[in-house]
């Protein structure tokens, strides 16, 4: 090439680097608004295999026994996906409420709510059955 075509070809050269970078950048922009949406009707699977999933080794039970309200909060925050608001009563077999601190990772913000109820039985020395209601909403 002779010299007096290389500003030319640097030009396109740089027309087309920003070219890339902006379309790179369009495209990742529009892929993770699609990945990061949660539909309302798969809110009540989630949570009932989120409570399936912690009660499975028997720590559910064992935190409720215990009175351990914290380690059942953080257990939640850590098996529901990231945008899932979260609230969870305990009861006891005569419906009578058993935590005595809030379950909760925030407030509700939507209007659409899912609604689980779980049955758990403690695994210790004494038989105890709880009824767990835990209410998801996707954070807004």
């Amino acid at each position: 090439m002779k010299n007096q075509n290389r500003g030319q070809i640097r030009i396109i050269e740089a027309f087309l680097a920003v070219l890339i970078i902006f379309s790179s950048f369009a495209i990742s922009a529009n892929l993770t608004v699609t990945q990061n949406t949660t539909n309302h009707d798969d809110l009540p699977s989630i949570g009932l295999q989120a409570l399936m999933k912690l009660d499975s080794d028997g720590n559910l039970g064992k935190w409720i026994d215990g009175g351990d309200w914290a380690a059942l909060r953080d257990a939640l925050n850590i098996v529901l996906p990231t945008g899932i608001a979260f609230n969870l009563t305990v009861y006891n077999g005569q419906m009578q409420q058993v935590n005595t601190d809030v379950i909760s990772n925030g407030g509700f913000s939507s209007q659409d709510i899912a609604f689980v109820e779980y049955v758990c039985a403690s695994q210790g020395s004494n038989f105890h059955c709880y009824i767990i209601h835990l209410y998801l909403a996707v954070a807004s």
